[in-house]
């Protein structure tokens, strides 16, 4: 199985951290179920072309939250999330992709008024073209 997962080489933010936040999302998303199997280490570490280290650490760390689980032999899973822990991991990122926008407008030097204005903008646009869908 191969994960949807894109990493940005630009991003602060390392790659085993990515790798975990992409799989947590897909986790609380549904797009991966309970027992579903995950791509080996050495798997996942080719597809993404980053070192088999960085995909450990990253399962590692998913393991550790009690996202995934590995079982000697067979492989590694997802694990059952309870729903409190999928709209947790929801909210988180999209709290981190509203300050990562947040960070870009003000390195540009938008004022926070300038800011509202944009986003209401976007949700204004958003919101005409789910109504055009209709």
């Amino acid at each position: 199985m191969e994960l949807p997962i894109s990493l940005s080489k630009t991003s602060r933010e390392p790659i085993y951290h990515q790798i975990e936040n992409q799989i947590k999302a897909l986790i609380a998303g549904g797009y991966l179920q309970a027992g579903a199997s995950l791509p080996s280490i050495r798997l996942l570490s080719k597809d993404l072309e980053t070192s088999v280290i960085t995909i450990r650490r990253a399962y590692q760390n998913l393991e550790y939250q009690g996202f995934i689980k590995t079982e000697q032999g067979k492989g590694t899973f997802v694990a059952e999330i309870a729903n409190e822990t999928k709209q947790q991991v929801k909210v988180t990122a999209v709290y981190q992709a509203f300050e990562d926008a947040l960070d870009t407008a003000l390195s540009y030097e938008y004022t926070v008024d300038q800011i509202k204005e944009i986003f209401s903008e976007v949700i204004e646009t958003r919101s005409q073209k789910g109504e055009d869908s209709k």
